[in-house]
Order: structure tokens, then sequence, then C-alpha cells
């Protein structure tokens, strides 16, 4: 009996015309552009601005774009999972906001919080539900609003993120492509070193949280740095040994856009050589959600049918995990 996979069959990135370059950031805080890139690689961001504009309008751009390339109607789309940190609001989930926004109809939508690697829990958690028969076109959207909840002042971390989105249809395919394993891994004791101090239950707003400047992301650099490298170089080898893959046998690595640094460690853990590696980084920052699926878009043109693509993530919670996938679709034609 052959076995029901799921591919992805499009692809579609969305990022804000507003560029803030590392020139800019020098008026904001105390950093130059140098330091910057020597530790981060980024060299500038995009930044969504309007007042009341959240990350389902980065959502729901991404996948308006993938339903115009995907020759898909809204109304045909069974399932929205949006995975995101920044929420328009608490409820309702900005799926359900996204799916009203494009038009889908017919589609129950909810969203997946897992800091920046709940793009790929959002993936393995969709795929589920193509393998079983359950659903035949089901969406994927990572997008955040990194700049709502970026502290300027704060030279650690104002650097850092960006705003942006991206979409993926996923459809049965049953040839052997698409979405073959996954492996994801969560250890809580890491908040501590990652997260936003108040505006959940634990510690609602209040003026004593604003005054504080608690409603801004909270990172402790070294500890997080040293279990991304580990954490991703591990999960990325472990997912390669398990599919018997020598690096020849990968066709991409596409990293979370955190760090350039902690990217090179993964890839030099896999043996893949910079050819091999997808790297947005020095344009979009960190879009948390939304890095994996944009950097997927931006090399679109360069996948070929049955590329082995190894996906990789790292975020706070601590969070992580690794997907292999075969790509289903000749891009470039």
């Amino acid at each position: 009996m052959t076995k029901t996979r799921a591919a992805i069959t499009g692809i579609q990135g969305y990022v804000p015309d507003h560029i803030l370059t590392n020139k800019e950031l020098e008026t904001m805080v105390d950093t130059n552009d140098e330091w910057i890139v020597s530790r981060t690689g980024i060299k500038e961001r995009r930044i969504l601005k309007g007042e009341g504009n959240g990350s389902s309008v980065l959502g729901a751009e991404a996948i308006k774009g993938l339903l115009a390339k995907t020759n898909i109607s809204a109304d045909q789309v069974d399932l929205i999972i949006c995975a995101t940190a920044t929420p328009d609001m608490i409820f309702p989930s900005t799926a359900c906001i996204i799916a009203d926004k494009v038009g889908a109809t017919n589609a129950f939508a909810y969203d997946l919080m897992a800091a920046c690697s709940g793009f790929l829990y959002a993936l393995a958690t969709a795929s589920k539900f193509i393998e079983t028969g359950t659903y035949k076109k089901v969406i994927v959207v990572g997008a955040d609003k990194m700049s709502s909840i970026v502290d300027y002042t704060d030279r650690a971390t104002g650097i850092i993120f960006g705003d942006g989105a991206g979409a993926v249809m996923l459809e049965p395919s049953e040839d052997g492509l698409g979405i073959q394993d996954a492996i994801l891994r969560s250890d809580g004791s890491g908040r501590e070193f990652l997260h936003m101090k108040a505006g959940g239950s634990a510690k609602p707003a209040s003026h004593e949280t604003v005054n504080a400047r608690e409603h801004f992301v909270f990172q402790d650099g070294q500890p997080v740095f040293k279990a991304a490298v580990k954490s991703m170089a591990d999960v990325s080898e472990e997912i390669m040994k398990k599919n018997n893959l020598s690096a020849d046998d990968v066709a991409w690595l596409v990293p979370h856009q955190a760090n350039k640094r902690i990217i090179d460690a993964t890839a030099r853990r896999m043996g893949v050589g910079d050819d091999k590696v997808m790297l947005n980084i020095q344009k979009y920052g960190n879009t948390t959600n939304g890095t994996i699926p944009l950097c997927l878009w931006e090399w679109e043109n360069q996948l070929n049918k049955g590329d082995n693509i190894i996906l990789a993530a790292f975020g706070g919670g601590f969070t992580w995990g690794s997907i292999y996938l075969k790509w289903a679709y000749d891009s470039n034609k």
C-alpha cells in the first residue's frame, strides 16, 4: 500500500516595505554596523508600519500570494495553522483573523505557539491531517510582527528581530515526496533565559509592568546561544543519521535565521558546505516563525523535484527541531 505523505505544493513569502538599517539603529541605541554584522550577520530588517496592523496582515498577504500562485481558491482550503509568537490579540486566534481576511470560509483555523520553532511544529502537525486522509489542502503560515515586542533601547535584542511571514500549501502525495520525518524537542527550564516577562496570565499587564518595560523580549544571550548551537546541530545530525543521509545526499539546509554563527555551526556539524545553506538573515533579521518559509520562498527557483531538504530551528521555551522533506515539484519550470 502506497504511503500518503504531506507535500509542499506551493510557497509564498511577504515582508513589509519599510527597511530598518543598522545605520538607523545607530541613532536609536549604542551600537554600530560592524558590531551587529560581526555578531549576528544582520544588515537590515523589515518593519510593519501602520496603526492597527498586526501579524495577521503579514500572514494574510503571504496566503493571498500563495493562493494566487497555486491557483487554489480560498474556499477550497480545509485548515489554516498559524505559527506565531506575536498574535494580533490573546483571542481570537490570529489564524481565525487571517482566514477571514483571505476569505477561507470553509477552513477551520488555529494558532500554534512554540516561539521560533513554531513553523516546524505547525508543519509537523499539519502533515498528520494530510497523512491520515482527513484533509486535502492545508496551509501553514508563519507570521510575526516582532517589532511589536522589541525594545529598541536594548542593544542586545533590538538589533535582532524583523517582521515577515511565509506560507506553504500542503497536499497529499503518493510518489514518495513530501515530509519524510520530523524530530521535535522542548525543555521548559530554558524559559528563564528567553521570554517576555509580563502580559500573560501569570503576570498580567499593569502600570507597573509597563513602566518596568516588561512587555518586550528578554534574552540572556550566552546560555541561549550555547543551547541553540548545540540543539540545532544535534537534531539536524540526528535526523540525517536516522534517515541514512550523508552530507552529499542533502541538497539544502534551511536553518532558522537567528544568528549567522549558529547557522554556521549547524552546517559544520552536518558536514554541509555554505553553498547548500539558505541564508537571508542579512536582509530580514530574525522574523521568528517567518524565517524558514521566507528562505524557501526566496530559493524556490533553485529547488528541484526530489531534493532532500533539512529544516532546523531553535526557539524560546526552549523548543527545537528538524524536519526532513523531499521537495515535491520543479520550481524553476
